[in-house]
């Protein structure tokens, strides 16, 4: 039977502009418009707009709705003051993670849930079988639209689109307002670049002309739309995790290095389970790694220390355009996590050193 993919917003913007579809979580996405690396620098360097409307939001409100968050996010939601955002994950009962996600604090009792497009369904069923609290939950994630504009000059940019003080905004904190004459609009300083920027959410009625403002301002900053290829190179040379890849239901946080989101200040799926392997540490650990000769690491090899024992396997691998070098992510054994540990990657036929580092790969220059 023919899988009959879902399209955004602005899936004639994309075809206009050029770009290679292809599939992803279920949606007909742009993979890239020029090269991966023009776009990947581009980012980097000035300002990259990626549409990432694929993903899902959800709205949680109501007296119930902190209690809700609070008994299904290991991150303490008690603690997010409003305009404010937060990352955290959804543990399960078996020490791994339902999703990562990002919780937006709309309202005294009023929140977004940011969530993978992959995981909707599965986040949905999952926080709604936790609500035993009353909270109002709906899914919003059909009427919304989320562009990415990111890169150290997007505030400038943006900036020309829009009265609100951009500069403001602290880093993962967002102000709702009008931007290219669009009212109401969300504009979060999150972002899955490391380059800084802003992420904006607005209804799907309103996408293509906030996309069409965003390429048509007048300026002499560079703007390039960009793709899932270069969304993939720049988080991981940020060493940031990718659900499916890093972290699944089979991983725990406290291996993944996200004990800093797993607070045991309060009560939450499976608490007591992850607090016990934090204090007895984990078998294994999520590491950064970088090639130390020319090989690109995929998800899938086997990870080997000195003597050829396998120790592990990398989860997410690519070539590092700043770096010009293989960089990936990867489990394994301890004590074979530490930082400046030499180990090899198995590409192929081939057994290639590499070494142990902690993401971030690429220090950036803040502007």
């Amino acid at each position: 039977m023919e899988i009959v993919l879902k399209k955004t917003a602005l899936y004639d913007k994309h075809v206009a502009m050029g770009a290679k579809m292809v599939s992803f979580a279920g949606y007909d996405m742009p993979v890239r418009y020029t090269t991966l690396i023009e776009e990947h620098m581009c980012v980097r360097e000035s300002v990259g707009v990626f549409d990432v409307s694929h993903m899902g939001e959800f709205y949680v409100s109501g007296d119930g709705a902190l209690g809700l968050l609070q008994r299904i996010s290991s991150n303490d939601v008690s603690k997010l003051e409003i305009n404010g955002a937060m990352y955290s994950c959804m543990p399960n009962h078996t020490g791994g993670i339902i999703d990562d996600l990002i919780i937006y604090r709309l309202a005294d009792a009023e929140y977004m849930l940011v969530v993978n497009a992959s995981n909707i369904e599965k986040d949905w069923e999952w926080i709604n079988s936790h609500n035993t609290m009353g909270a109002i939950m709906a899914d919003h994630s059909e009427q919304m639209s989320l562009l990415a504009v990111q890169g150290p000059k997007a505030a400038a940019l943006l900036s020309k689109l829009t009265d609100v003080d951009l500069s403001a905004i602290e880093y993962y904190h967002f102000e709702k307002g009008r931007i290219a004459g669009i009212d109401d609009v969300i504009i979060s300083a999150t972002g899955y670049t490391g380059s800084g920027g802003f992420e904006l959410y607005v209804d799907n009625k309103d996408a293509a002309k906030l996309w069409d403002a965003i390429f048509s301002v007048e300026s002499d900053i560079e703007v390039l739309p960009a793709g899932l290829g270069a969304r993939d190179t720049l988080r991981l040379e940020m060493g940031y995790c990718l659900y499916g890849n890093d972290i699944d239901d089979t991983t725990s946080p406290i291996e993944a290095g996200l004990s800093w989101i797993t607070k045991f200040t309060h009560d939450f799926v499976n608490a007591d389970g992850l607090k016990e392997q934090k204090e007895k540490g984990p078998l294994r650990r999520l590491v950064g790694f970088i090639m130390e000769e020319k090989g690109i690491p995929r998800s899938g090899y086997e990870v080997l220390d000195a003597d050829n024992n396998v120790i592990g396997k990398v989860t997410s691998g690519t070539q590092s355009p700043m770096l010009g070098k293989g960089v990936g992510l990867a489990y394994v054994d301890v004590p074979h996590h530490k930082n400046g540990t030499p180990i090899k990657i198995q590409i192929r036929k081939k057994t290639l050193p590499a070494t142990i580092a902690r993401p971030p790969f690429v220090q950036l220059t803040k502007l």
